[in-house]
C-alpha cells in the first residue's frame, strides 16, 4: 500500500515534484494537486494524469474528499505562504515537507541529516544552493573543523520563477544558517547567482572552506569524504557531480582571513559542483528545481517507510 501525498503549489516546483512521484516511487501516491490559479499549467495536467485537484489553496485541500487518506503534504509555494499552510494543517496529524525558505521545522539534507527528522511533523528542504553544497561542508567537517565556509550558486535566470526571486533574502540567510547547524562550519555564508547567458547554462555551486588542516594524510581524507558525499547525494540526484578535482591550496600568511574567522587556518579546500536537472518536467538547466524535488521525494519516502513500519510494529 502507497502513502498518499500531496503537494501545494501548481508552479514549476510542485508540477515537477508531482511528475517524480508519479513516475518514479514505488511508496509514494500523488492524493492531491493544490493551486490557487485555476488556469495554472500544474493544475491542467494534474487532471490530465487522473490526479485530484483543487484551486482553493490549503483550505480546499482540507475540504477535499480523501484528505483524511494523505498523510505528506509537500508545500512548494513561497516562505510566507507556508507559515499560513502550516498553520491550517496543524490540527490534522499530517507530516509536512517544506521546499520553501521558510525553516519552520528543523532543516534536513537527506545525504546529511535524513534519519534524525524523519519522524518531524515540519522539515525544511533548505534551499536549491544549500541542498547542494551542505553534504560538501559537512564531508570537510567529519575530517577537520571548518571555521569558515561560503557557498556560491549560479542557476539560469530562466530556472528563477517569481516565488525564487521573491525569496532571494530568505535564501541567503537561510543557507547561511544551515551551513552552521547542518554543514557543521562555524561560520556560513552564501551567495546567490542569478545567470542570464543564452543559452542557460545548467547549475554551478562552488564550496570554499576554511580549514586547520596542515597534514597531506588530512587533505586525502578530505577527498575522500568528498568524494563518499557526492556519491551518496548523486543516488537521489542523478545530475549531480564533481566538476573538477577538489582544490586544496596553503592560505598564504599575509592573506586577511582573521575579517572571516579568528580560528586557526592552513588551507582553503575548493570544490566545484555541477547540478544538472533530469529534464522530467523542466528543462535539464533547472538543477536548482530538479535538486529540490530530488531530495524532498527522498525525504517523503523515508517519512512513509518510517509510518509503514510503525503501523506494523503496532498491528
Amino acid at each position: 500500500m502507497k502513502t498518499k501525498v500531496a503537494v501545494i503549489g501548481s508552479g514549476n516546483i510542485g508540477t515537477d515534484l508531482m511528475i517524480k512521484v508519479l513516475r518514479l516511487s514505488d511508496t509514494l501516491e500523488m492524493g492531491a494537486m493544490v493551486g490557487i490559479d485555476p488556469a495554472s499549467d500544474g493544475l491542467a495536467r494534474a487532471e490530465r494524469l487522473g490526479v485530484p485537484v483543487t484551486a482553493e489553496g490549503v483550505r480546499g485541500l482540507i475540504a477535499m474528499d480523501g484528505f483524511e487518506d494523505i498523510r505528506i503534504v509537500f508545500d512548494a509555494t513561497s516562505a510566507k505562504a507556508h507559515v499560513a499552510n502550516a498553520a491550517a494543517l496543524a490540527p490534522y496529524g499530517k507530516q509536512l515537507v517544506d521546499l520553501t525558505p521558510a525553516a519552520i521545522g528543523p532543516m534536513v539534507v537527506p545525504a546529511v541529516n535524513l534519519d534524525a527528522h524523519v519522524g518531524a511533523d515540519n522539515v525544511n528542504m533548505v534551499t536549491c544552493g544549500g541542498q547542494a553544497t551542505i553534504p560538501i561542508v559537512a564531508a570537510i567537517a567529519s575530517v577537520s573543523p571548518v571555521p569558515y565556509a561560503e557557498i556560491v550558486a549560479s542557476i539560469a535566470s530562466k530556472s528563477a520563477g517569481p516565488g525564487t526571486r521573491a525569496n532571494i533574502d530568505e535564501f541567503t540567510e537561510t543557507t547561511s544558517h544551515a551551513i552552521e547547524t547542518v554543514g557543521g562550519a562555524d561560520r556560513g555564508k552564501a551567495v546567490i547567482v542569478l545567470n542570464p547567458a543564452e543559452p542557460p547554462l545548467i547549475m554551478r555551486d562552488t564550496v570554499l572552506a576554511l580549514v586547520n588542516a596542515p597534514e597531506e594524510a588530512a587533505h586525502d581524507a578530505i577527498r575522500a569524504a568528498i568524494a563518499e558525499r557526492v556519491e551518496e547525494v548523486s543516488a537521489y540526484v542523478t545530475g549531480y557531480r564533481l566538476k573538477q578535482r577538489v582544490q586544496i591550496t596553503p592560505v598564504p600568511a599575509d592573506q586577511p582571513v582573521h575579517t572571516l574567522t579568528k580560528a586557526p587556518v592552513t588551507h582553503q579546500v575548493s570544490v566545484f559542483l555541477e547540478v544538472e536537472g533530469a529534464a522530467h518536467y523542466l528543462p535539464a538547466y533547472a538543477g536548482n528545481l530538479d535538486i529540490m524535488t530530488s531530495a524532498a521525494l527522498r525525504m517523503a519516502e523515508a517519512m512513509a517507510v518510517r509510518a509503514t513500519a510503525l503501523q506494523g510494529a503496532d498491528a
